[in-house]
């Protein structure tokens, strides 16, 4: 009998995926499915940035690249970073890797290990617990509330931290939740954690470009106080509508820089070539798609918003970032699993139980309005028909 390592077993997984492939199967079976679960954006790749790619191998580029990406991507990275928070940053410190994820699996492998701690943001995204479970580190969740629009409190972050803490997760603009953390709450994170020095920061900023109401990103880039132990990661797979391209990067201090290339050698070798060329035109062209697919993710959220507070034991903050709306539904009395089930299993739309983000999402759950606006009107009048 085969005997998989017992690592393996620590695995989880990401919950979307498993709600997509049992909607799938309903759709198979002639049932009319609404996904409001996936969080990918319903528009193309803009078309510039798809010809990039062709052009890429048309000219024959079809061949291994160096292990962080090519120099001409990482350069283009430098660049928009220093247009978007004005930061100076080293391309030889950017290693770019197919999507967002590998950058929290070498950050959880590099510090991850029996006896170490690594704090994150519950809810949040759940390869993160799933990760920190996989390196054998104890996994720490720190609370994201309601109450406070689900940004992280700083103060309840920084008592958490005990001599085996050796990362913090912190993602802003946030998964599940559309939470946003103020400038002001990271001031006091960033100045506390001068009594850690030993803690590394990963900074999950993959929604960088999805603010709402006139909000300005705050990257952690932006402290050069904590640069020398910070990660930052970002991508283009959420900004340039480019989920399936698997494309990412993040930005290393300097002294883990080496240990980030030798992981991505190990693991992936490079991204392929035309995907880094088509990275290239989409920083360094025309940002109108990306405006233009703001402006409706933002009517589509002040829609889903005014009809979830409408439905009967629903009521919803307003996101104030990503593509994602978490609306408290205790008052249905139905757990959040029970909701996720019946909304799919009667109603046709997919969701996803804010358990699934861990225990805090417990009597949420999160909705993804990366759908058209008639499919969100179409959803929430199912849901308020199946209660």
């Amino acid at each position: 009998m085969l005997q998989p390592a017992a690592s393996i077993h620590r695995l989880g997984t990401e919950s979307a995926f498993e709600v997509l492939a049992r909607a799938q199967k309903l759709a198979d079976r002639g049932r009319d499915i609404i996904n409001l679960g996936i969080g990918q954006p319903d528009f193309r790749t803009p078309e510039h940035v798809v010809e990039a790619a062709v052009k890429a191998l048309r000219d024959g580029h079809h061949g291994y690249t160096p292990a962080n990406g090519i120099p001409a991507l990482r350069e283009a990275v430098a660049a928009d970073l220093h247009r978007r928070h004005g930061v100076e940053v080293d391309p030889g410190h950017v290693v770019v890797v197919p999507g967002g994820k590998p950058t929290m699996f070498f950050a959880m492998l590099m510090f991850g290990e029996p006896g170490a701690e690594i704090m994150y943001p519950d809810p949040g995204f759940p390869i993160y617990e799933s990760a920190i479970r996989y390196s054998g580190a104890t996994p720490v969740p720190f609370a994201l509330e309601e109450r406070n629009g689900f940004a992280f409190s700083a103060e309840a972050v920084l008592e958490a931290i005990t001599p085996r803490t050796r990362l913090i997760v912190i993602n802003s603009p946030a998964n599940p939740t559309g939470g946003v953390t103020p400038k002001e709450e990271i001031d006091r994170l960033v100045a506390g954690l001068e009594a850690h020095p030993q803690v590394a920061i990963l900074s999950d900023e993959i929604y960088s470009r999805m603010l709402y109401g006139g909000r300005e990103h705050v990257s952690l880039l932006q402290y050069p106080q904590i640069r020398d132990r910070l990660i930052m990661l970002d991508g283009w797979s959420k900004t340039y509508a480019m989920t399936g391209w698997r494309l990412g990067y993040a930005v290393w201090p300097e002294a883990l820089v080496d240990h980030a290339i030798r992981l991505c050698i190990n693991d992936h070798s490079c991204v392929n070539a035309a995907t880094q060329y088509a990275g290239i035109a989409a920083l360094e062209g025309p940002q109108t798609a990306v405006d233009e697919m703001m402006r409706a993710f933002d009517a589509r959220r002040r829609l889903i918003v005014e009809e979830l507070n409408a439905l009967p034991g629903f009521r919803c903050i307003e996101p104030a970032g990503a593509f994602y709306a978490f609306p408290n539904i205790e008052g249905t009395g139905m757990s959040a699993r029970q909701a996720q089930d019946r909304f799919l299993e009667e109603a046709g739309v997919a969701t996803i139980a804010g358990t699934s983000f861990g225990a805090w999402g417990e009597g949420y759950l999160r909705f993804s309005y990366a759908s058209s606006e008639e499919s969100i009107r179409e959803a929430i009048a199912r849901i308020r028909a199946c209660l």
